[in-house]
This record gives C-alpha cells, sequence and structure tokens, in this order.
C-alpha cells in the first residue's frame, strides 16, 4: 500500500509540473502581457459572430482572450485601444510567388503584410528546390534570374535546404510551400516532350516523399505553361499517389481556364479520385468572353464531384484580370526544349508560330486571343529601348511599332529575352461575385511581395489590394458577403485545408498571428496603371507575438517562421 501511495504522488508531482500546468499558471499569473488589445469588434476567423472582446499576447503565444473590458486593468508592456476597429487572424496567402523577396530581397514583402497577410504559401508549378543540371538549363531558359535562385538547392533534402535558406534570410511573414509538380518533371526531363520512363517516373516518386517529408504541403501543378503542361495525366496520378500517405494536396493550376475549362476540371477530379487525394483548384475562373456562361457549370461540376465523394474545392482572386508571361501567347510546343527564342528567330518556325495562334491545332490556352490585344496590358520590361511600351496595351503597342500584335508579341520576347509580365483581362465580376459565394471557395493574391519605394516594374495590383480589396469593395460596400465569412476563407479554411493546426484563428494558445484593421475605411489603392499603391485601413499586424506593422507603416521586423505541411518528419527522427 505504500508503494501505491508513493506511485500516486510521483504521478500527481509529474502532473503538476508538465507542461500543461505550466501553461495554465502562466496563464493566470501577475506578469505582465507583451500586448493587449482592448475592446475590439473580434472575428476569431471561425466563421462565427463577431463579439467584442480583448486580447492578450504574451510571446509568440494568444495568451488570452475574453469578453470587452476583462483586460482593461491587466499589466501589459503595449496596449492597443481597438475600439471601432476589428481583431481578425492573419491572413493566409494560399498562391503567393514571393521566392525572390524571400532569398534575395529584404524580406519584407511590404505590399504583402500592409494589406494583413501573415503567411505566405508558394509552390504554384515551379520551386527552387529540388534542382539539378536540368532544372538549372530549364530555369535559365525562362528566366536567368529564377536559374540564380535555385542554383544553391541541390542534393539529399534540398526542398528542406530551400526552406531553411529563406528562414535565415529574414521574413515578415511565415512561408511555407507545396512541391512544384514542374521542377519534378524538369528533374527528370528537362524542357523535353513525351512521357516519363519507369525510371524517371520512380525517380520523381522519390523526390515528392522526400519534399513531404521536408515539410511541403502538397504537389502543385501549373498545366498551361511548358514544361508543365507536357505533363500526362497518369504521371500526375502517380506523383499524387506517392504523397497521399503523407496527407498531401493536389492544387492545380487547370489545364484550361477557357475553352476546355469543364474538361480541365474533369482531370482535376479524376487525378484526385484515383490517387486518392484532396483537390484544389488555383485562381478558379471562367475565361474569355466566349466562356463566361461556364462559371455556374464549372461550380455545378465541383458540387457534384464533392456530392460523390471527392474532397475538391478552389480558391480566386478578385479580380476581373489574370497575369503572367507575355510567352503564354505563343503555343507551348514552340518552346519544348528550351527553343522558345531559337523558334522566334527562325522564319520558318515563326511563321508556323503565327499560323498556331491564329487557327489553333492542338489544345492550349490562346490567351491573347482570349483577352484580344485591346484586353493585353504589358507590363515586366527590362530593357531601356522599351520602356516606352510599358503599361501600353498590346494593340497600342502594334500601332506604336507598326506591326500586327503577333510580331509586337514575337518581338517584344525576343527583345527582352523573357517572359515578360503582362496582364489579361478576361473574367467578368458577375462571376466573381457567384464564386465569392461559395462555402468551399477560398482568398490568394497570386503575387510576390513588393516594396512601393523601391518598385522593379509595374506588377499586377492584386500585390497589393487583394484582401482590402474583398474587405472594402465585395463585403462593406457590395454586400456579397458576411465580414466574418470573408475573414473565415482568408484564415481558417486555408488553415484547415493545409493542416497547419495552430493559426488561422484567433484561440488561445494558438500563434499569435494578428491583424487590427477598420472595417469602414479598408480598401484596396493599387490601380493596373498604378499598381504601387499600399491598401489602406490595416492599422496593426502582429506575426509570431512581433508587430510588423504599426498604425499602418511597416515596422521592419522579419518574425516569420516556416510552416510544414502535415506529413513533416523532423530530421533528427529520421
Amino acid at each position: 500500500m505504500e508503494r501505491f501511495v508513493r506511485l500516486i504522488i510521483i504521478i500527481l508531482a509529474l502532473c503538476i509540473s508538465g507542461p500543461g500546468f505550466a501553461w495554465a499558471q502562466e496563464a493566470s499569473s501577475p506578469a505582465p502581457y507583451d500586448v493587449v488589445i482592448l475592446n475590439g469588434r473580434v472575428v476569431d476567423g471561425s466563421g462565427n459572430p463577431w463579439f467584442y472582446g480583448d486580447v492578450a499576447i504574451r510571446g509568440d503565444r494568444i495568451a488570452r482572450i475574453t469578453p470587452a473590458g476583462q483586460l482593461a486593468d491587466v499589466p501589459a508592456r503595449e496596449r492597443i485601444d481597438a475600439r471601432g476597429l476589428v481583431v481578425a487572424p492573419g491572413f493566409i496567402d494560399i498562391q503567393s510567388h514571393s521566392r525572390g523577396a524571400f532569398l534575395t530581397g529584404d524580406g519584407r514583402v511590404v505590399s504583402k503584410v500592409t494589406q494583413g497577410i501573415t503567411t505566405e504559401i508558394l509552390g504554384e508549378g515551379w520551386t527552387n528546390a529540388p534542382a539539378n543540371e536540368r532544372t538549372l538549363s530549364a530555369a535559365a531558359s525562362i528566366d536567368p534570374e529564377a536559374e540564380r535562385l535555385t542554383a544553391d538547392f541541390t542534393g539529399p533534402h534540398s526542398f528542406n535546404k530551400w526552406l531553411e535558406a529563406m528562414h535565415r534570410h529574414g521574413t515578415s511573414t511565415n512561408v511555407g510551400s507545396f512541391l512544384g509538380a514542374t521542377t519534378v518533371r524538369m528533374y527528370v526531363k528537362g524542357m523535353t516532350t513525351g512521357p516519363p520512363t519507369p525510371e524517371e517516373l520512380e525517380t520523381m516518386r522519390t523526390l515528392v516523399r522526400e519534399a513531404m517529408e521536408d515539410g511541403a504541403f502538397g504537389i502543385a501543378s501549373a498545366l498551361i505553361y511548358p514544361p508543365g503542361n507536357f505533363a500526362t495525366t497518369e504521371e500526375l496520378i502517380e506523383m499524387a499517389k506517392a504523397m497521399a500517405p503523407y496527407g498531401g494536396i493536389y492544387i492545380t493550376h487547370m489545364r484550361s481556364e477557357a475553352d476546355h475549362l469543364l474538361e480541365a476540371i474533369d482531370e482535376a477530379i479524376e487525378i484526385g479520385r484515383r490517387a486518392g487525394v484532396p483537390v484544389e483548384i488555383y485562381h478558379l475562373k471562367a475565361a474569355g468572353r466566349r466562356n463566361w456562361y461556364k462559371a455556374p457549370l464549372a461550380i455545378a461540376r465541383i458540387e457534384g464531384a464533392r456530392a460523390e465523394g471527392v474532397d475538391i474545392a478552389a480558391n480566386m482572386y478578385p479580380y476581373i484580370a489574370g497575369g503572367t508571361g507575355l510567352s503564354a501567347c505563343m503555343p507551348p510546343w514552340a518552346s519544348a526544349d528550351g527553343k522558345l527564342l531559337d523558334n522566334l528567330r527562325d522564319p520558318q518556325m515563326r511563321a508556323r508560330i503565327r499560323e498556331e495562334i491564329l487557327h489553333p491545332r492542338t489544345k492550349w490556352e490562346n490567351l491573347c486571343q482570349l483577352a484580344t490585344p485591346e484586353g493585353v496590358l504589358v507590363l515586366g520590361l527590362k530593357k531601356p529601348e522599351n520602356q516606352a511600351y510599358v503599361g501600353k496595351r498590346l494593340s497600342e503597342i502594334a500601332a506604336m511599332q507598326g506591326k500586327d500584335w503577333i510580331d509586337a508579341a514575337m518581338d517584344l520576347i525576343l527583345s527582352e529575352q523573357q517572359r515578360i509580365s503582362s496582364i489579361f483581362f478576361m473574367m467578368t465580376e458577375e462571376n466573381l461575385k457567384l464564386q465569392m459565394r461559395q462555402p468551399w471557395m477560398k482568398f490568394g493574391t497570386d503575387a510576390g511581395g513588393v516594396d512601393p519605394e523601391h518598385p522593379r516594374r509595374l506588377v499586377h495590383p492584386r500585390a497589393y489590394g487583394t484582401y482590402p480589396r474583398i474587405l472594402g469593395k465585395y463585403v462593406r460596400q457590395e454586400r456579397v458577403m458576411p465580414l466574418e465569412e470573408a475573414i473565415r476563407k482568408m484564415t481558417s479554411a486555408v488553415a484547415q485545408r493545409l493542416s497547419i493546426r495552430d493559426r488561422g484563428l484567433l484561440r488561445e494558445r494558438f500563434y499569435a498571428d494578428v491583424v487590427i484593421f477598420d472595417p469602414q475605411t479598408i480598401i484596396d489603392r493599387a490601380t493596373y496603371e498604378r499598381p504601387h499603391q499600399l491598401s489602406v485601413g490595416i492599422r496593426y499586424v502582429f506575426v509570431n507575438g512581433v508587430a510588423v506593422v504599426k498604425e499602418g507603416r511597416h515596422t521592419g521586423a522579419k518574425p516569420g517562421r516556416i510552416v510544414r505541411g502535415p506529413g513533416y518528419v523532423e530530421r533528427s527522427t529520421r
């Protein structure tokens, strides 16, 4: 009996000294909080109705959430009166392109944090790892800067090396990534066409498993750009099967968002069903006037698949124009083997490319035809001799040069030796609003972070305005959806989709990623012609408990951390 009593005492002592007791003791301790946010309208990210409350932060965590006034007298190093303001979880950008800013830029991503973004998820099609001589050669043929950002990430577990490199560089937001399906294909096949051999396919599976253990959220494809669109459905299924045991997601810029939109959704559904993985569609849209009627049909296709048990959902940005390279106006086969520039120089191949643009004989997304030359805004020109064309429509450039639009586009690509960032006007407001209302919809920017004080070139306004535009235009002004639902789609819906279990909600013990904004003034200011303008209305942004925005201005802090997928295996346990 005495031994039994001693055992009970030991167990009680361990419980009292354990982490759960320590947290409870800390929460009730009189020691000061780092930040107390008082009297705010708390929208916790769950979709539940807002309430007036106080939020306390200690270290990198949310320490307490109470009804308004409960924390008015507790000690705190900093107190923020949020009366009249909304307090919400930090926004999670499911489709970011801030790779350059996180490796060679200053890491502050000013245009992102000033719209309330606290976590960025990279990976659409391309990732900096894994790299080998084939990916480096392919990157050089697409964009020399991409090659430079990739060269360090070769060898085993290079995906983890890349994530760690961004963390060491310093970032204002948290960062994670999918594995680029195009990168995996380039690793084994470079820029060549054709299906992989059995040996190449096994290498692809191995790369997928390794990246999932390094913390990738899944596989991300971009199926309108070469060499990504050289991938077969079967190889994508095999890659997805390899990630399935790790809880990964297949996320896709589909093979078509226009003339073959519904067929592309069917392919995504097939990949998810046969591989046994969830499916997420990047920036869902019905592109081109002749396809606008397909938006309700696309929604019905997704709803039908969900009713049959396929876990498929989507995300979007709130603009009627998309952004990609002017080179997307060229047929994909013209870029095979990295020979786009050579083919544009060759008179016979140039004539063949022209004929394919005018009269497509293969299935590809002819963006210039869908948007029309009047609907293509050219932005990313670098050469001094081409600066007169920056911010001009392709039709204007053609008139200035005395050429037709096809020759103007070809000659610009040849002159610039790069893809040339451009904006394509292809969608309709009615469809945007219809999509926003869907319960399975989430929001992302499809943009990289930019510093407005040092702009390198014009960009899509979504880099500055995505979330304030939703909250100002579509929630406050047009009442497309309630505030609570919009914030859910920016926060917990993304966190839940990616199995990020300690962010995306205002909850005690969750990481203190917090946004405070004025619901009456929040709005985007960036336009297509003048994009380098910060949004207004965001007052404070905290990342891991550290203020990166105060009274609308960046503090210079870089407290961002790596976020990883559910298959992550810590190196010490491998």
